[in-house]
């Protein structure tokens, strides 16, 4: 995903976009969910995981202002 795909995710996402997000492919996403090894907090609502944007935006070390990465 691009830096504005990224940013214009919404304040969760499911779990393979989130992987995505990260470059990881769904199997490996949904391995590390089931391990809680996941690189950022996952959600659990009901049997479904979400995925918090605002981590990722940090693990990824993107900047809101003028396009640069921190």
């Amino acid at each position: 995903m691009t830096r504005d795909e990224v940013l214009a995710l919404p304040a969760t996402v499911d779990l393979v976009t989130g992987g995505r997000a990260l470059g990881m492919g769904e199997t490996k996403t949904r391995e590390l969910a089931r391990a809680g090894q996941f690189p950022v907090r996952l959600l659990r609502v009901g049997n479904r995981y979400r995925v918090v944007t605002a981590e990722l935006i940090a693990l990824l070390g993107i900047s809101e202002d003028l396009g640069r990465t921190a």
